[in-house]
């Protein structure tokens, strides 16, 4: 921080600007996912509970667009990591990424899936998933979080994560 001090004139606005719009940029990112993801999983939640089983046949419908939207924009986390905004690995973020969106692409193409439990249950636990990081990267770009999130976030982590790539290939197995 001294060094920007001392720097003075343009090129001391630039740097700024610079850091400050990487710091506006990625906190709004991270916030707009959490908001979306957020809102699939309220959606998807208060449909179960008013409609019962019947709401797992069109949650899709109901929910597929703004999901469709996260997962879209959930490419440009590549970018993030390539540009050095993000402290990441490439290529395993590279295949979550494109593990979701070439699956969210064959729900898409396939309307008899569409309809199918399997897909419910798929963006259940997609969006457990992102709404135990989402959160973390907020608290991490704006300060350090707590431990216990930490613990937390990794802890359930597996266990969804493990159940979330056994219903992919349930997924799969579905739609073929």
């Amino acid at each position: 921080m001294n060094f920007l001090l001392k720097v003075k004139g343009p090129v001391f606005l630039c740097i700024f600007c610079r850091l400050s719009f990487r710091f506006v940029y990625i906190f709004t990112y991270n916030l707009f996912q959490f908001c979306g993801h957020t809102w699939i999983l309220a959606n998807t939640i208060t449909r179960f509970f008013t409609f019962g089983t019947d709401a797992l046949a069109d949650t899709f419908y109901s929910v597929g667009f703004v999901m469709s939207l996260c997962q879209l924009l959930s490419a440009l986390e590549l970018f993030h990591i390539a540009d050095g905004i993000e402290k990441a690995r490439l290529l395993p973020r590279f295949l979550q990424v494109m593990e979701k969106n070439i699956l969210l692409l064959v729900v898409n193409m396939c309307e008899e899936i569409q309809r199918k439990p399997v897909v419910c249950l798929q963006f259940f636990l997609w969006n457990i998933l992102d709404l135990l990081r989402y959160p973390h990267e907020l608290l991490c770009v704006v300060a350090t979080p707590p431990i216990a999130m930490l613990w937390t976030r990794y802890s359930l982590w597996i266990p969804v994560y493990t159940l979330s790539v056994i219903n992919e290939g349930d997924s799969q197995h579905a739609s073929g």
